[in-house]
């Protein structure tokens, strides 16, 4: 192997040494995105997209399941509209991109490319909503919304962004909050079966959650440096925009009613906080069940007896249940190509050369754990299949015990700074309620409540900041 092939992966600037440096450095050079001529705006590459793809086919097969349809609404909304409900559009007038010519003719009325799309559907579903037997409506798109942030990173924080988003009605309180949690759960399970993240779900304070919202409920993920990443939210918005915008029902009884509420999200963001949680100082590491390709093949000494042939025979195999390729590249050594694999995360490399033909084996590495072994050639795709299960459950596994490693319960305040300093990670506290302290906290810190966990604990009787009485335990943590 030649200088240049030596240092393929040491270009990459390790963890320990500069995070945010790390992770720049393994999206561009394991080809996921590209940054465009717009500050802010990101292409998405084909190996990055075929990642979203995955994600986008897992989910969008469970919307389906539980009985949503996919639709589409516009992407320029008429400020009026956007000025209806005033919670709202106070949350999120700050990032909102505005066209304000159609050619050289000035608008009459400025018209905002979309943030999120309550006001434009909740529009619609005004002139389309008549009777109760219409309801439920359970409605998503998939989508790009804009934001225009000051401050952006790829994935993580971009001023456009690829997502969906669900908005449904329905007849009673009951059935919306059931809707609301039974999406987030739908995401939970999402990060943990496909991603092989392990999320804490929770409520959002009320600080924190969603604008126009009753309520947020949110999956937070713990990533390699200790910061939290809000991973997906569902929120149960009640009534605050079916009448603001005069949706309307003739209910069982013959009156007019207005429906409960919900809407739910996530986003490309998810690939960021994959690569967080994940990756390592070689680059990418990608649970298979995401990963656009599972196994890749690199032979041996491809010109010499039947090897191609071989390597053929066993890609047909393979090719009906795994996503594999073969690297048969004639100009780059196969130490060149085994870095390049490992860098770009995929979970299996198959090596097959003569000798192993002769002794009817393969030679497989394991990107998660870096171990080599042989194995024999029949049964290989069962061999494969068992090994790409145990990869997602080792790498699940690994990510649970790093969060566990980084979660923290502490009963006071300067406790709570020194952990944020020297070990930064989930921080488990009790707190009063009050939003002042949770003020206090973030201007003393930089640290937010991420959530009100369903599964709580007594920490001790007092507020982490007043030492009032506390009946809440929350999640603390600084975040992307």
């Amino acid at each position: 192997m030649g200088k240049k092939e030596k240092q393929f992966v040491e270009e990459i600037t390790p963890m320990e040494v500069d995070f945010p440096q790390w992770y720049t450095d393994v999206i561009l050079k394991t080809d996921l995105v590209d940054y465009s001529p717009v500050k802010g705006f990101m292409v998405i590459k084909p190996y990055g997209y075929a990642i979203w793809e995955n994600i986008q086919s897992y989910l969008d097969a469970k919307f389906k399941e539980t009985g949503h349809k996919n639709c589409y609404f516009p992407l320029l909304i008429p400020e009026s509209l956007l000025n209806k409900e005033a919670e709202h559009v106070e949350g999120f007038a700050p990032e909102v991109a505005w066209v304000t010519h159609g050619g050289k003719n000035e608008l009459s009325e400025r018209l905002c490319v979309r943030p999120t799309s309550e006001t434009i559907i909740c529009s619609m579903y005004s002139k389309w909503l008549k009777s109760y037997r219409d309801l439920p409506y359970l409605y998503n798109q998939w989508c790009s919304v804009v934001r225009w942030e000051k401050s952006t990173r790829p994935f993580l924080r971009t001023s456009e962004f690829l997502w969906q988003e669900g908005h449904t009605l329905h007849e009673t309180y009951e059935e919306a909050q059931e809707e609301t949690l039974q999406m987030l759960n739908i995401y939970k399970e999402m990060c943990e079966n496909l991603l092989a993240i392990p999320v804490v779900t929770g409520r959002k304070s009320d600080r924190e959650k969603f604008a126009g919202a009753e309520a947020t409920y949110t999956i937070e993920a713990l990533m390699h440096d200790g910061k939290a990443l809000q991973s997906g939210t569902s929120h149960f918005l009640g009534q605050h925009f079916t009448k603001a915008f005069e949706i309307q029902y003739s209910d069982r009884e013959g009156n007019l009613a207005n429906p409960y509420h919900t809407s739910w999200g996530v986003s490309t963001r998810l690939i960021g906080g994959l690569i967080m949680v994940h990756g390592d100082n070689r680059g990418l590491v990608l649970p298979p069940r995401v990963a656009p390709t599972q196994v890749v093949i690199v032979p041996i000494a491809a010109h010499k007896g039947n090897v191609m042939d071989k390597v053929d025979e066993i890609y047909k195999d393979l090719k009906t249940s795994i996503r594999v390729e073969v690297d048969d590249r004639p100009n780059y050594s196969p130490g060149w190509k085994f870095n390049e694999w490992e860098m770009k995360g995929v979970p299996l490399r198959i090596e097959i050369g003569p000798k192993d033909i002769e002794n009817n084996q393969v030679v497989i590495f394991r990107r998660d754990t870096l171990e080599k072994q042989q194995v024999s050639m029949d049964n290989l795709k069962e061999t494969i299949e068992d090994l790409l299960n145990n990869i997602h459950n080792t790498l699940f596994t690994k990510a649970l015990e790093m969060r566990e490693k980084k979660t923290y319960a502490v009963s006071n305040l300067d406790e709570f700074k020194k952990i944020l300093d020297e070990t930064p990670g989930f921080i488990k506290a009790m707190w009063c309620g009050d939003e002042k302290c949770e003020e206090k906290i973030k201007e003393e810190t930089g640290a937010t409540i991420r959530c009100m966990p369903f599964e709580q604990e007594n920490i001790s009787d007092k507020c982490l900041c007043c030492d009032k009485e506390a009946g809440k335990m929350v999640y603390f943590a600084r975040a992307y």
